[in-house]
């Protein structure tokens, strides 16, 4: 990826201080107390406002909109003051503000508040109009920057060394740190990762997150970072510096550098689609970038916007290229399943990748944010919300909720299966909405979890009884749960811990292989299944590799195949491969050949493998595989537990010892309930020293009242202690205990159950 930079037509007369986009038209404030519009090619038509005072900065009122965009700039100004400005050039309103130079002004992302900070190291809110809300700070040094957080509800702003969030909240408690070695001159916060990069006269850049943990620290530039802005996905970001400008991955590596004669760049403004930048410098050159060279991948396809107008589509195994042409500017790319789907200013237009000749085209309301294909839809997300396409371009559903930010959605917030949409809901982190891919209505109540959660993926693998759900929160865990058949918000579904100090996790593309990076380290869930399960073969289905060139950070980018693609913090693609074996296995017993399994794992000997054709056969009720695979690990108690499991007489009650396996002994219990089997279900609670429940079943049902009775004065002897529950006592004063009645009891169900007309043994 690079940064292909232009200079506008003519340089401004005196330096330039702040910069902002309109559409396609670009605003440029200078020296020469003038506001100057320009458009996209760099012409400009002339001076739009003339004001009283040197401008410092300018920030135009949020709007992503095409149909109403913004119509307000706020400009703060050398003599004290910041003046709100139409669109036309007309001075509205002019506030004093501070005392000594207003340095920077900000709108908050819902246009509803003002922030300013001055030479008098004082931080002050107002509102649209005008108004004074609040002092939020006052420090004993200059605040030369300021960010709103990306809920609004705090804002970020320097002080000599230090960067400070200080929440709007006056009994709320602010964080501090030392950030730079000098001066901070500017930060910006990005509404869509979260994160915050900041540069000051140490000649350094930094990435932080929210907590003001640094992520990244760049070596020392030529020169004092200038100015610093984050594109509006979060994916980018960029860096200003002396006669230089960075174009940035959001951990901190640098994509491109380009030398300008711009003198230092003072303010740096992306467009909204993100496709776009532009600069002003300090000689008052304006500069403008276009972002060239972004490449999609999906397993021999490389995709790569080579122009404005112009995608590459190569085949590396038949090294077949192919330009495509548009008529307007690309702004997104999407790879995958089989398709290409390219968005530009005004249409999409998908591709199927064996016919690049005839794509299906449709026109778009609003520029497209993000784009994620799936094996038979897509979802785009513009401004308007989230919709679901099928590869025709029709709409099939748009899910939503109170409270949805579609414009902060991205690869971690949003992941389609084929059933089923997971949403992180950005007003409240700890939830995550499940939505049905067909009708856009939410499958059950969110998830509530403890924690901001941070990731959420979901698997494409299998049936929708299958569907499952990984998310990661913000202390880096990571945590597993189902969300196909039983619904995500029941009580009964609780989520699994997989492992702690997580950085990235990924789905395979092909299987339902999980890869993730945990301290350092590639751990591949060859059958996450196992988790609802048998939770005692996680560790033996689970691969780990351990690499100390990962660093710091690593990203997963692709796990396809055997193949698993990893980003390191500087840039760096690594590749680790995956045992071919688990997705042959997957192939077999999706073909229900489990001979053909075993005779496979026979020849592979390999105890993971084993593990995971175990895990594999429970799930799919096979108690013959199970056996031969636990054998062959030396699983001896588990083997017996399937020996007996296959001695039941019924199908009922082999489900409901299945059932228990999984640790589910409601379920099982309501199984043998609904197929009458009462003593089966009686017992099951006294094995598992369900007294109470036992007693209960034996007390509505009237019936091994005295053999609940006598197992658990059995118990308690065995024990060492007495009957103390009310209820125990109560029933035992007119029960009489006879052991040999109670055997004969027992036997008499053990036949009545063999003798049932849908008893029949386990079928090899």
């Amino acid at each position: 990826m690079r940064l292909s930079v232009t200079e506008a037509g003519r340089r401004m007369g005196e330096a330039g201080t702040g910069c902002g986009w309109v559409g396609s038209d670009l605003f440029v404030c200078c020296d020469d107390k003038a506001v100057h519009k320009l458009n996209a090619e760099g012409e400009e038509p002339g001076v739009v406002s003339q004001l009283e005072a040197y401008p410092t900065d300018m920030h135009w009122f949020p709007s992503g909109n095409k149909k109403q965009q913004s119509d307000t700039v706020a400009i703060s100004c050398s003599d004290g003051t910041y003046l709100l400005v139409l669109r036309n050039g007309r001075i509205e309103k002019k506030i004093d503000a501070h005392k000594g130079a207003v340095i920077s002004i900000r709108w908050n992302h819902e246009g509803t508040a003002i922030a300013t900070s001055g030479e008098d190291g004082i931080v002050k809110i107002w509102s649209r109009s005008g108004m004074l809300r609040s002092t939020l700070a006052q420090t004993d040094a200059s605040v030369y920057c300021l960010s709103w957080s990306p809920d609004s509800n705090s804002i970020c702003f320097s002080s000599s060394k230090e960067l400070i969030i200080k929440p709007l909240q006056p009994q709320a408690k602010q964080v501090t740190w030392k950030a730079h070695d000098q001066t901070v001159l500017k930060v910006d916060w990005n509404s869509v990762n979260g994160y915050l990069v900041s540069g000051g006269e140490d000649r350094k850049y930094k990435v932080w997150d929210n907590f003001g943990r640094l992520l990244f620290a760049s070596k020392p530039m030529e020169f004092a970072i200038t100015s610093v802005s984050w594109s509006p996905n979060g994916e980018l970001f960029a860096v200003g510096l002396y006669n230089c400008i960075r174009l940035c991955d959001k951990t901190g590596w640098s994509h491109s550098r380009e030398r300008i004669d711009s003198g230092s760049i003072m303010s740096i403004a992306w467009t909204s689609d993100g496709a776009q930048l532009a600069g002003v410098g300090a000689n008052g050159t304006v500069i403008f970038g276009q972002v060239l060279d972004r490449k999609v991948e999906w397993v021999n396809i490389e995709v790569t916007l080579t122009g404005t107008h112009t995608v590459k589509v190569h085949d590396i195994l038949s090294e077949m290229g192919e330009d495509l042409d548009f008529r307007d500017r690309v702004i997104g790319l999407a790879v995958g399943f089989g398709y290409l789907v390219v968005t530009t200013t005004l249409q999409c237009y998908i591709y199927l990748l064996q016919n690049l000749n005839t794509p299906h085209i449709f026109d778009l309301k609003e520029t497209v944010n993000y784009i994620q294909l799936g094996e038979k839809h897509m979802v785009m997300v513009d401004v308007n919300g989230l919709q679901v396409l099928n590869y025709e371009g029709r709409p099939v559903s748009a899910p939503k909720f109170q409270g949805m930010r579609p414009e902060v959605f991205n690869a971690q917030t949003v992941s389609m299966s084929s059933d089923i949409i997971a949403i992180i809901d950005h007003s409240d982190a700890k939830l995550i909405h499940f939505f049905d891919l067909a009708t856009g209505k939410e499958t059950g109540k969110p998830l509530q979890h403890v924690l901001d959660v941070t990731c959420v993926q979901m698997n494409r693998w299998g049936t929708s009884a299958q569907r499952k759900c990984v998310f990661q929160d913000r202390n880096r865990d990571l945590y597993i749960i189902p969300v196909g058949s039983t619904a995500a918000g029941t009580k009964d579904v609780v989520p699994f811990k997989l492992g702690t100090m997580c950085d990235s996790v990924m789905w395979s593309s092909e299987t339902d292989m999980l890869a993730g990076i945990m301290d350092s380290k590639l751990v591949v869930w060859y059958y996450p299944n196992a988790v609802f399960i048998d939770r005692d073969l996680i560790p033996k289905t689970k691969n780990v590799q351990s690499d100390p060139e990962y660093g710091k950070d690593p990203q997963i980018q692709q796990f396809h195949g055997t193949q698993v693609v990893i980003r390191r913090s500087d840039g760096t693609q690594l590749s680790a491969c995956v045992s071919p074996y688990p997705i042959t296995l997957y192939g077999i017993v999706q073909r229900n050949m489990w001979e053909h399994a075993i005779h496979f794992c026979r020849y592979v000997k390999d105890s993971t493998l084993w593990a995971c054709l175990a895990v594999m056969a429970l799930a799919d009720k096979e108690l013959s595989t199970a056996e031969v695979a636990f054998a062959a690990i030396d699983e001896v108690a588990k083997l017996e537990f399937v020996l007996g499991i296959k001695d039941i007489p019924t199908v009922e009650g082999r489900n409901a010892e299945l059932a228990l396996w999984r640790r589910r002994p409601e379920e099982a219990e309501a199984i043998l309930i609904q197929a009458g089997l009462v003593y089966r279900a009686i017992s099951l609670n006294m094995r598992l020293f369900r007294w109470e429940r036992a007693l209960e079943l034996a007390v509505n049902h009237k019936t091994h009242v005295d053999t609940v009775l006598a197992m658990r004065e059995r118990y308690l002897k065995g024990m060492g202690r007495e009957e103390k529950d009310s209820r125990f006592l109560q029933y035992k004063e007119g029960v009489v205990i006879d052991w040999e009645k109670i055997k004969a009891k027992m036997a008499k169900e053990a036949e009545t159950e063999a003798a049932r007309p849908n008893a029949r043994p386990y079928q090899e």
